[in-house]
């Protein structure tokens, strides 16, 4: 009987093409499955780790789950290995750990695609759940980019003009290579670009680094939400920068 199953970073694909043979359905726990405080996880993760981490354990205190695969490699972090542990003491179900190590490249499209930024990141994010490849879209002149990771709150995003082309661990999550170093640390010097990492995340170091190599660059990052200042910091850039932000979006 098909169940329900829960994912963390990006299994490896033979691990996507095993779930989907059963017919199970997939929960990706690194978004917001549920509507409650994020202080609740404080009793099993400390609030020093990132958001990202500290929904997936929100999530498994909420959610009915029948096995969950977190990937605790190069892939997604050193972190999500010690929550692996916290996860299996605290879940009455299989936590089975993955290093997702792929290199069979599926491209990355949507990252360069004529669409609004909040869309690609919704559409990258759920392509983890298939292993189908990705339909031929054409690529559009940037404008400018956004490097890093799916921030937990997408409301940010909607700043962004769709001309945005998205680099840093997305792009690797759209080629389904998550531990492609290489390609993460990829950029388009030509371009102004946001380096966005959340609080706490390692990958905050990496943010800074390849910033500091950019000619037109800021370092970003937030914790659970992204507040005034770092909308306000975002629209700073993206007017000092000659583009005109998308004032419509989500506060």
């Amino acid at each position: 009987m098909p169940g329900q199953v829960g994912i963390v970073g990006v299994p490896p694909l033979v691990i996507i093409e095993e779930i989907q043979r059963r017919g199970d359905l997939i929960i990706d726990l690194d978004e917001p499955q549920v509507q409650a405080p994020m202080d609740l996880s404080a009793s099993r993760i400390p609030r020093v780790y990132c958001a990202i981490l500290r929904t997936v354990v929100l999530n498994c205190m909420h959610l009915r789950l029948d096995r969950l695969y977190i990937d605790v490699g190069p892939g997604k972090c050193d972190c999500a290995l010690h929550v692996a542990e916290i996860l299996a003491d605290m879940l009455p179900i299989p936590v089975i750990r993955t290093r997702n190590q792929d290199t069979r490249s599926f491209g990355h499209p949507l990252c360069t695609a004529d669409m609004p930024l909040v869309e690609k990141f919704t559409r990258i994010t759920r392509g983890v759940q298939s292993a189908a490849p990705y339909p031929d879209l054409d690529a559009c002149q940037p404008v400018c980019g956004f490097w890093g990771v799916p921030p937990r709150d997408f409301s940010l995003l909607s700043l962004f003009p769709p001309t945005t082309h998205i680099f840093g661990w997305t792009r690797c999550m759209e080629n389904k290579t998550p531990a492609d170093l290489a390609l993460e640390q990829h950029f388009d010097p030509a371009i102004p670009t946001v380096f966005f990492s959340q609080s706490f995340c390692a990958k905050s170091a990496l943010a800074q680094h390849l910033a500091a190599k950019h000619p037109r660059a800021v370092a970003i990052d937030c914790d659970v939400t992204a507040g005034s200042s770092t909308r306000a910091k975002i629209e700073a850039f993206l007017e000092l920068s000659g583009i005109e932000p998308q004032r419509g979006g989500a506060d």
